[in-house]
């Protein structure tokens, strides 16, 4: 058994939490490690506990009745790369914030060479037993190994998708020791991670390393659900649903699925384990931003008695109806044995998106619900000054959004981060669509410039790491229906061979639009969706007309206006355009929402991505600061320039 203890000069040093068990105002005493945090705290950061930090559940697409949250005070401790796994702890770290940020109560530096360790203990409810236990991880920077009572039970790389292990072989009764070991290159790697640098400055923002998402424990059968897939096709008034188990199933088992809607059930089917089904939702109540309807969708791993059973050479009539019409037929005809054996409860939504005729003739539209659809976003980096990546709470992710639909917004535009599941169910119900970035990768001297004329070369190595990331993120994903876009590349950094990664982008998910270079260096124009330029100018230029693609400002905007106390440091404000004068900001910003709503009318635009929600670290050109507290504008004012862009979808 593994025995922790702590080096007790350096918990007294690193601990940000007061006596009231909620973060403290002050900073930690600086030490070589120690990362620059400023002294911005949000409303809602201050009201962090170890006892309230991110308790909602956190898979909320798909969800089961049990559960256990392990986030809270961990261990931790740095060594370096070639140090054994260590028996006196550093500290206390508050999960699931990374290291560097003010709530972990740690704020240091993970350098290259580093290793970040995690321990603490837990037990397994008495309820729990006779099922599997998985243990949860949200997302941890980067790669991670995790010992349950010493023993080794998997590792996983990639810093922005979840994963699970089943940890039921090596676990006892009473206390369990859990063990993670993290290490994190950042800049000096070549793995996606988006904005993260080893020497933040101007747009390019402090690094997050570690445990960054919600860790918990789920009791599951031995033979559970894994997978559920639902997308929704308006034309024909059904739902495609795809059903995975986590192993091989046998002829008895089936899972039954249910569309509801207000309590009432619309319809049901069951079918075999691992195979496909087709549900009819016909005269269908659609989604969208105006109008986020949502369907109820309930899948549950039932027994069925053997469909089979008696019929003349019986394994070989099961083996040659595998995969038929005639398969599906006897097993929407099942009977189902006994009580289910899982059971999740999630939804979905009837919409689609899609490219087809515009306003302007010759100029394909983005279209929602077949009809156009102008799409009036902002560029959203998912940062916050004192939980970097991580949001201080469920209700402050939250506010985000709020603000942006009262500001005129309907979509936005996730900026190569991806946040925990529960914006994206956020986004589902508030009605927001979503453009998702994949987190860029690649090393400096692999980003694509704007004078560049070809791509990247990356190793074997690389390109299967970012592929490997971008289908981990896709298949995360794609049960959030307020996702309507995937965005491969942003403005060449790290781009290698767009084409075919848009093309394997398309065939995981074929139901979303792509965009496989947003910015910059084009050079997918058969495969793209869109045809996406930057332009920071003061009024904003037009992409030029494409008869194939819907035509996007994929960002443009940047007007910066500082607020003094409100700043993450005096000296940094980095934006496009400046301005410390209220009534200049607003002109300014009009100025720019008027020119889209020209190119809207005139040229066909289909939508624009505005930089940015807030301010982040040394930039300033959001529409609120990085506290979130001063908005630069009225919400009034804000939604009354964006009126001239919205067009519902009727």
């Amino acid at each position: 058994m593994m025995r922790f203890r702590h080096r007790g000069a350096i918990v007294a040093a690193t601990c940000l939490w007061n006596a009231a068990g909620a973060v403290a105002q002050t900073l930690p005493p600086q030490r070589p490690d120690s990362v620059y945090t400023g002294a911005m705290v949000t409303r809602w950061g201050k009201g962090v506990t170890p006892e309230n930090a991110w308790r909602s559940y956190p898979r909320p697409q798909w969800t089961r009745s049990r559960w256990q949250t392990l986030n809270g005070t961990w261990d931790y401790a740095i060594t370096k790369a070639a140090a054994p796994m260590p028996v006196a702890m550093d500290g206390k770290i508050l999960v699931p914030f990374a290291v560097e940020s003010r709530l972990s109560g740690v704020a240091r530096k993970l350098r290259p060479e580093d290793r970040l360790w995690y321990h603490r203990t837990f037990t397994i409810p008495t309820d729990w037993a006779g099922q599997h236990v998985m243990l949860n991880f949200g997302a941890v920077d980067h790669a991670a190994h995790v010992w349950v009572n010493g023993a080794l039970v998997g590792s996983h790389e990639g810093g922005s998708d979840p994963f699970g292990l089943d940890i039921t072989a090596f676990l006892k009764p009473g206390d369990n020791a859990l063990v993670v070991q993290v290490s994190d290159p950042t800049s000096a790697g070549s793995q996606p991670r988006g904005k993260q640098t080893l020497d933040p400055d101007g747009i390019w923002y402090t690094a997050v390393s570690g445990i960054w998402q919600t860790v918990w424990l789920e009791p599951v059968p031995a033979l559970h659900i894994a997978d559920v897939r639902a997308i929704a096709d308006i034309d024909r008034g059904k739902v495609e649903v795809d059903v995975a188990v986590n192993g091989s199933a046998h002829d008895t088992d089936a899972v039954r699925l249910s569309v509801r809607s207000g309590g009432r059930t619309i319809a049901t089917t069951i079918v075999r384990a691992n195979r496909h089904a087709s549900l009819d939702v016909s005269g269908a109540h659609l989604w969208s931003p105006e109008d986020p309807f949502l369907y109820d969708l309930v899948a549950e791993l039932v027994t069925v008695d053997d469909p089979y059973r008696g019929r003349p050479d019986r394994d070989r009539t099961a083996y040659d109806a595998r995969f038929t019409q005639r398969e599906g037929a006897t097993y929407a005809a099942a009977t189902v044995a006994g009580a289910p054996r899982d059971r999740i409860d999630g939804y979905f939504a009837m919409r689609k998106i899609s490219v087809g005729p515009g306003r302007v003739t010759g100029q394909p539209a983005l279209l929602l619900n077949n009809r156009p659809y102008f799409q009036n976003g902002t560029l959203d980096q998912g940062w916050w000054p004192d939980g970097l990546l991580t949001p201080p709470s469920e209700r402050a992710m939250r506010s985000d959004l709020e603000f942006l639909k009262k500001a005129g917004f309907n979509m936005v535009r996730k900026h190569i981060k991806v946040e925990p599941a529960r914006y994206y169910y956020d986004a589902d119900h508030l009605g927001m669509l979503i453009w998702q970035d994949m987190p860029a990768g690649g090393g400096e001297d692999q980003f694509v410039t704007g004078t560049s004329q070809s791509q990247a070369v990356l190793s074997s190595d690389v390109m299967a790491a970012q592929q490997n990331e971008l289908a981990h993120m896709i298949g995360a994903l794609r049960g959030f229906p307020s996702i309507v876009l995937w965005v491969v590349n942003n403005e060449g950094w790290g781009q290698y061979d767009s084409a075919t990664l848009a093309r394997y982008v398309k065939g995981i998910d074929p139901s979303r639009l792509v965009d496989a270079d947003s910015g910059w260096l084009d050079v997918a124009p058969d495969v793209s969706d869109v045809a996406d330029i930057h332009t920071y100018e003061d009024v904003p230029h037009t992409p030029p007309h494409d008869s194939k693609r819907a035509i996007v400002l994929g960002e443009y905007g940047g007007v910066g206006r500082p607020i003094d106390g409100h700043l993450w440091r005096a000296d940094k404000r980095w934006s496009y355009q400046v301005t410390s004068d209220a009534q200049d900001y607003l002109a300014r910003y009009k100025r720019k929402v008027d020119e889209v709503a020209r190119q809207a009318r005139e040229n066909g635009l289909s939508a624009s991505v505005y930089t940015q929600t807030t301010d982040v670290e040394g930039e300033i050109n959001g529409l609120l600061t990085y506290d979130r507290e001063v908005a630069k504008a009225s919400l009034a004012d804000f939604a009354r320039i964006a009126a001239p862009l919205r067009v519902p979808a009727k």
